[in-house]
């Protein structure tokens, strides 16, 4: 049976499952945001699709859209409510364990030159010139997970796949605009060699993709809990 009501708390199982699985990909993703994808299955990633794969996309593409699929299947079995405490909550838990994984790397960095990682940590511009990543960050997920839950809403009546696929795929094209725009326009290839516009399109449709392979699972667990 399919649950919609408002009845699952903060301390629900339900809503701390899905706290502690969206807190956990917020902070893979951070994580792994900056690790080209290589291999995948061992099978060398550029020599299959005949491009700089691996220059192009990091993990963090493949593991974020995941992040989609844990809204939707909250929504879908638990309702909006949950779904959107699922989303508040485990960003803020992602971005607390991301900070704590950030420091201690930087921590573990040899002394470079005169200033050492403990300065490093404590000087003001380095928090201020790496904020415009974490923030822009920040506001794509939370303005891209809303939209997710506020567009499943509304075509949850209809056929089981299109809430998930409309709403995901809005949502991570909105994600994907805030976050290149806001992150990286008037850099021009200063990070990206010819430009973060290639970078950005690359990385939407790799999330696409993935995007589409979660109605996978989406279909396999909500299948299970309607027969439950």
């Amino acid at each position: 049976m399919m649950h919609t009501q408002t009845r699952y708390g903060w301390t629900s199982p339900q809503v701390l499952a899905g706290i502690l699985a969206m807190a956990v990909i917020v902070a893979a993703s951070n994580y792994l945001v900056t690790t080209p994808v290589k291999t995948i299955l061992g099978i060398d990633m550029d020599a299959l699709t005949g491009l700089n794969f691996s220059g192009h996309i990091q993990w963090a593409a493949l593991i974020y859209p995941i992040s989609f699929l844990v809204t939707d299947l909250m929504n879908r079995a638990y309702g909006a409510v949950s779904a959107r405490r699922v989303i508040f909550v485990g960003f803020i838990l992602g971005v607390i364990l991301s900070v704590i994984g950030s420091i201690s790397f930087v921590k573990s960095l040899p002394d470079m030159g005169a200033v050492s990682a403990m300065e490093l940590l404590s000087s003001k511009d380095f928090w201020l010139d790496a904020g415009r990543i974490p923030v822009a960050s920040g506001t794509a997920f939370l303005a891209a997970q809303l939209l997710d839950v506020s567009v499943f809403n509304r075509l949850r009546e209809g056929t089981w796949w299109k809430a998930p696929l409309i709403s995901s795929v809005l949502a991570g094209t909105i994600d994907s605009l805030i976050f290149w725009v806001m992150a990286f326009a008037g850099t021009g290839d200063a990070i990206f060699p010819g430009g973060w516009v290639n970078f950005g399109v690359a990385d939407w449709l790799v999330k696409l993709s993935i995007t589409l392979m979660m109605l996978i699972p989406f279909r396999a667990v909500t299948w299970n809990l309607r027969a439950a």
